[in-house]
């Protein structure tokens, strides 16, 4: 054979074995793609099979972790749990971790009643109140339908439910699952510090000296109280006509406290509204001012630089003299137990109570003798200067106006305090005064005034967009005119007493002076350049 025959062997050789080769590669290449789509498939198989095993498993149930049984140094204990409207002692799993469990936890339960799985908390429930705690882990609460009983503490609430909060309980378990913030002593109070100054409140200086005397000595300097043995008044109570700022002052001594004091150590301010507290339950109302003092004495405990003010709003209507009820006679139970709460065995530290009432001679005198609410303050209606005061914190100068401030301001005060007949009162003895509307004027009436006046200046801008623009001397006529003609203390025929008693504050009403009144005449003057048509 010639050499090149052999040349042409060898090549037709190579080229066929790197066929053979390509071939190979791909066969190869094929065979892995088989093997991995095999194995895919055999997972697929598997997890097919798994589902389907799953679905043909018992339904699981669920149950309230109520604790682990045993002793503590166990490795393995058992689970006590509340299903099925029982309690049960269960087996755990080896796939639940040890310890992990929570009192009040969901567990669910496999087959054979095992705890396989710990869930999360129950978010369904009745409501009720927390009414005191027993140890660590055990609360009394108040049933919806007044009914006491204990139940266990749910684990992780243990370091936050206090007494006179609402919680989530499931009452076949007994046991409290979650805090609900919607505590009953937070609807009655407001924790934060208003923000009113004394220099919001005008024409009652003397008033306000009184009671920052009173009330902010003792807390800004308990230094010279201690020196001289002398204790810190109890309480404060501020009595007058209504609209004249009782409110405002209490609330302006929270804020001047806060503010001299630091924010590190400014004061709690419990708004209490008196008809609020009042419950048809017999026994709700009395706990509900246990509640007010216990929260008290516990944020006073948190700082002890730090005063608590309690205001009682319309004291009256719920601390009135015991024995004068109409019906249920409530105040027998309510007033003792204010009287305990004010100077029981548990001491009021860094606490003050405040009542505002216009109607002081219904409150019961036990809550009035010193030592109790023993710094008595009576607002009045503010006499001329005083009202200019008030005209001033109502009008300030960047407010639009024509012609001078304090020139408006004096027209005003004369226009209000002008002889204008509004009530005849004639007196047992044949006696008659007549009441002007001057003797109905209030820091409220005032307020009001100026609301009405810059109403009209508004609308005068709005009709006559060119003109001046500001508060004149019409506006404010007009708006002293529609606020008497709509005077919100209209006489009474039917018991003329208490209308006085009202509109002047109190017992020691000086229009009476001593007498009983006889009858109201209604004078009826109206002019028709004094209001708005």
């Amino acid at each position: 054979m010639s050499q090149s025959n052999r040349d042409q062997e060898k090549n037709l050789d190579a080229h066929n074995a790197s066929e053979l080769r390509v071939q190979v590669r791909k066969l190869s290449e094929r065979n892995s793609s088989l093997a991995s789509l095999l194995q895919s498939s055999r997972n697929k198989l598997q997890q097919l099979a798994a589902d389907v095993n799953e679905l043909a498993e018992p339904a699981s149930s669920y149950g309230i972790f109520l604790g682990y049984s045993g002793r503590p140094h166990d490795s393995r204990r058992d689970a006590e749990v509340y299903t099925n409207n029982r309690p049960m002692r269960l087996k755990i799993s080896p796939q639940v971790e040890p310890g992990t469990l929570k009192v009040g936890q969901l567990v669910r339960l496999g087959d054979g009643m095992v705890v396989v799985e710990g869930c999360g908390f129950p978010r369904d429930g009745q409501l009720a109140t927390l009414s005191e705690r027993i140890g660590s882990d055990r609360a009394v609460i108040l049933a919806s339908n007044n009914e006491e009983s204990i139940a266990i503490i749910a684990e992780h609430l243990r370091d936050s439910v206090r007494s006179g909060d609402t919680v989530l309980i499931d009452s076949r378990a007994g046991i409290i699952l979650e805090h609900v913030h919607k505590t009953e002593v937070s609807q009655l109070q407001l924790e934060e510090v208003p923000n009113v100054s004394f220099e919001d409140i005008g024409g009652l200086d003397a008033q306000i000296s009184q009671i920052r005397d009173s009330v902010e000595l003792p807390f800004l300097h308990p230094e010279l109280y201690r020196d001289y043995a002398l204790s810190p008044p109890k309480g404060v109570l501020l009595y007058g006509p209504p609209g004249c700022g009782k409110t405002l002052i209490a609330k302006a001594v929270a804020n001047s406290l806060a503010q001299q004091m630091g924010e590190e150590s400014s004061s709690y301010f419990l708004n209490v509204k008196g008809p609020e507290l009042l419950n048809k339950f017999v026994g709700e109302t009395e706990r509900r001012i246990r509640m007010i003092f216990e929260r008290a004495r516990e944020l006073a405990a948190i700082n002890p630089n730090r005063p608590v003010i309690i205001f009682f709003d319309e004291m009256e209507s719920i601390f009135r003299t015991r024995g004068s009820g109409v019906s249920s006679d409530m105040e027998t139970t309510v007033v003792p137990q204010l009287l305990t709460e004010l100077d029981g065995v548990e001491k009021l530290d860094n606490v003050i109570i405040i009542g505002a009432t216009n109607r002081d001679e219904l409150i019961d005198p036990a809550i009035m003798r010193p030592g109790r609410l023993d710094i008595k303050v009576r607002v009045n209606r503010p006499n001329k200067q005083g009202a200019k005061d008030i005209f001033d914190s109502h009008f300030p100068e960047d407010v639009p106006h024509i012609g001078p401030r304090q020139d408006l301001i004096e027209f005003a005060t004369d226009e209000l305090f002008g002889d204008r007949p509004f009530v005849r009162v004639h007196f047992d003895d044949g006696s008659d005064r007549v009441l002007h509307y001057r003797d109905f004027v209030s820091g409220a009436m005032i307020a009001n005034i100026m609301s009405r006046a810059k109403k009209l200046a508004i609308k005068d801008s709005l009709l006559n967009p060119d003109g001046p623009k500001g508060i004149d001397r019409a506006h404010l006529s007009l708006a002293i005119a529609a606020e008497q003609a709509e005077s919100e203390h209209l006489p009474t025929k039917t018991n003329a007493d208490e209308w006085v008693k009202t509109i002047d504050g109190g017992s020691s009403s000086p229009l009476t002076q001593g007498l009983k009144i006889e009858s109201i005449e209604f004078l009826g003057f109206r002019s028709s350049t004094w209001h708005v048509s």
